[in-house]
């Protein structure tokens, strides 16, 4: 699946998606913050080798999950035990204002003007796969 842009509208500073059902907005996957963490960083990693790179990424106001925009559509086929991902359709997503979100506590991990496009949903459930991993031989060494 092709990763797409945030659609900056020129001259404005803000995106397409300022409006709810907006057709371009992105799909939001959430997953707990320890495995998101360990995705970002794996991400990184392999950006540029043949992947693209990770895109913008909240974080929720209690510390406990993340949530990785992705292109819109993803959400009708994700199918990653452990996460969820869900149509945003606009709600709350205003892209190059100074603010951040407005949901209660949320902000960004990632702005959008730091990363540019949203994550390409293959590259994320691999490194969510990757991450999981991870963290599950880790804590069998304790």
């Amino acid at each position: 699946m092709d990763s797409t842009g945030t659609n900056f509208a020129p001259g404005t500073g803000a995106t397409a998606i300022d409006t709810p059902d907006a057709p371009d907005a992105p799909d939001l996957v959430t997953v707990p913050t320890r495995q998101g963490l360990e995705a970002v960083d794996i991400i990184r990693r392999g950006a540029g080798l043949a992947a693209p790179g990770v895109g913008p990424v909240l974080h929720d106001g209690s510390g406990g999950t993340l949530g990785f925009l992705v292109p819109p559509g993803t959400a009708d086929a994700w199918d990653m035990p452990g996460s969820a991902c869900t149509q945003t359709n606009g709600r709350g997503m205003r892209f190059g204002d100074a603010a951040s979100p407005t949901a209660g506590g949320t902000g960004w991990l990632l702005p959008p003007e730091a990363v540019g496009p949203v994550t390409d949903p293959a590259v994320l459930r691999a490194a969510l796969g990757e991450a999981a991993r991870l963290i599950e031989a880790a804590d069998n060494c304790r």
